[in-house]
């Protein structure tokens, strides 16, 4: 039985994982927190990187967990990281994101979503089903609002380009949020969203199967 460590995306929490199905896998949750104030992503990974206790971890990032795991592998050694729907480098982030963080812009948008700034949002997510927009909603309505500030603002203004050479990137081909076209995946699933964790969960246990077990 491997122990991995995973970390989900933005405002959401180990049900993000849960159609996954990875036999031989014990599936151990680091769940979000409140961030300190002026906290940058380096000391909330630090934070995060504590409530590990397994040598050499294998660690899962899912969108910003995967922000936040790249940061976590340059304080603790790792085994392998294995990022889904995320990016890795300051590159890989969309140049929207990128002039939007840069001339602070963000701060002066509501982060309380509205019915037209969640169309956009779904659109963004790859939103398919009433199953994955009642998922997504439930997060909307329920994330603290001072996290979510303090979240995207990490997100707009990563500045990472370190890359670790044990690290595999599970990439959908229709993600809007991170284009694929920005992006240098290890793993590519087809038809795959922002959302794939969800309604893709198949292909993507393979690849982590494949990840974890192909020097067993």
């Amino acid at each position: 039985m491997r122990e991995v460590y995973f970390i989900s995306g933005l405002g959401a929490n180990e049900f993000a994982f849960m159609n996954l199905q990875l036999p031989g896998v014990k599936m151990i949750h680091l769940n979000w927190f409140q961030p300190l104030k002026k906290e940058t992503i380096e000391d909330y990974a630090k934070r995060m990187s504590e409530k590990i206790t397994t040598k050499d971890p294998i660690i899962v990032g899912l969108s910003l967990g995967g922000m936040v795991a790249v940061e976590m592998a340059k304080q603790v050694a790792i085994e392998k990281l294995i990022l889904i729907s995320a990016v890795k480098t300051f590159n890989e982030i969309p140049r929207w994101m990128r002039i939007t963080g840069t001339l602070r812009l963000h701060k002066w948008v509501p982060i309380k979503s509205n019915r037209f700034t969640e169309r956009a949002d779904d659109r963004r997510m790859g939103i398919e089903t009433m199953e994955d927009k009642n998922f997504v909603d439930h997060y909307r309505k329920n994330a603290d609002p001072k996290y979510i500030e303090w979240a995207v603002d990490q997100i707009f203004n990563w500045k990472n380009t370190w890359i670790p050479e044990n690290l595999f990137h599970i990439h959908g081909e229709k993600d809007r949020m991170f284009p694929l076209r920005n992006i240098k995946a290890t793993h590519i699933i087809k038809e795959g969203t922002h959302i794939m964790i969800l309604n893709k969960a198949n292909e993507i246990s393979a690849c982590i199967e494949e990840i974890l077990f192909a020097d067993v």
